[in-house]
């Protein structure tokens, strides 16, 4: 990185920032990882979207293989024969499977994102840039639209966790896009789907907490990044597509269950004691009764095992020991890397 042209005092606009690292040459590598898991074509659309809009001059690309029923490695190298293909042994979730990834990454900073996704131009630089003119940016995402939808916004920041319900939304979800939302703008927490941090944050805040597997995880980083002192940022002059839940479906089991389990899990782990007793009052008197009711009527008894089994999770201490212990070690292995 060239230091000397980062200090100078001038308008740090992401223009300026793509000519100064064009130019000199020097410039922060960016690592791209996303997951793969049984959706090969699917991660196979992403690579393409990414030869033919990424102008970024640095980057590398990694998926992270969870342990899919066929090895996707030589599909994926036909598409892009540069990129490193982590296969897992085993599924390890969202978290893991991303923190894998961070673990093999070599850049300054590092662009999770999904693979049911597609980039846009200048994407990259304008994500970096923030990090350039903001130094307290911790997690920086960029503007979503639906893909089957394009020009309906999906994410444009996100609004605090409810203390009653722990559930939020995001701003500008479902409007169409009139550039209502194009200011930069410090939001609650950032967009699990794509999101930008430095080496130096994560370094500094810790991995992505394994404990979730699925859902609910960004929320947690988030405000795990937060109490280290920095900002999340939205990026509205970022755009990206996203296709929406490819691997899990939009309604499923497997949805429900970790949905119920680590709703109460992050208001267990970040809401203050008098917050997450209102929580729990509200979840008991008023959630469980009625999802039960709602899942029994509708005959959906696999949704209905999935939320109860979410809340019978919080009783079982020995999944949370040997979740915190491996997450302990790959943290150990981040320090020493």
């Amino acid at each position: 990185m060239c230091n000397a042209y980062w200090k100078k005092q001038i308008p740090l606009t992401p223009y300026l920032i793509k000519e100064l690292i064009m130019k000199t040459g020097e410039y922060p590598m960016i690592s791209i990882i996303t997951l793969n898991w049984n959706t090969t074509a699917v991660t196979g659309d992403f690579l393409r979207s990414v030869i033919e809009h990424c102008s970024y001059p640095s980057y590398e690309v990694i998926v992270v293989d969870n342990a899919s029923k066929e090895d996707p490695t030589t599909a994926l190298k036909a598409i892009l024969p540069t990129v490193n293909v982590i296969r897992n042994q085993e599924n390890l979730g969202f978290s893991a499977g991303n923190n894998a990834g961070i673990l093999a990454a070599k850049g300054d900073y590092l662009f999770i994102v999904n693979n049911d996704t597609e980039i846009t131009p200048g994407l990259l630089e304008e994500l970096v840039s923030v990090f350039k003119s903001h130094p307290d940016a911790g997690i920086v995402s960029p503007k979503f639209h639906y893909f089957f939808n394009k020009g309906t916004i999906e994410y444009a920041g996100y609004n605090k966790v409810n203390v009653f319900t722990g559930r939020n939304g995001m701003i500008g979800c479902g409007e169409k896009d009139t550039r209502q939302y194009d200011k930069l703008k410090a939001t609650h927490y950032a967009h699990g789907g794509a999101m930008m941090l430095s080496r130096k944050v994560i370094e500094d805040a810790g991995l992505m907490p394994e404990l979730f597997f699925l859902y609910y995880e960004e929320l947690d980083w988030s405000e795990q990044i937060k109490r280290k002192g920095y900002k999340i940022y939205y990026q509205p002059k970022a755009l990206i597509y996203h296709k929406e839940s490819m691997t899990t479906g939009k309604s499923s089991p497997l949805k429900t269950y970790y949905l119920t389990r680590n709703r109460i899990l992050f208001m267990q782990r970040n809401m203050p004691l008098l917050n997450y007793t209102i929580f729990l009052g509200y979840f008991i008197l008023f959630t469980i009764p009625k999802n039960t009711i709602v899942f029994f009527l509708k005959g959906e008894q696999q949704h209905l095992k999935s939320f109860w089994k979410g809340i019978m999770w919080h009783l079982k201490g020995d999944e949370k020991r040997k979740s915190a212990e491996k997450m302990s070690y790959r943290q150990n292995t981040l320090r020493a890397a």
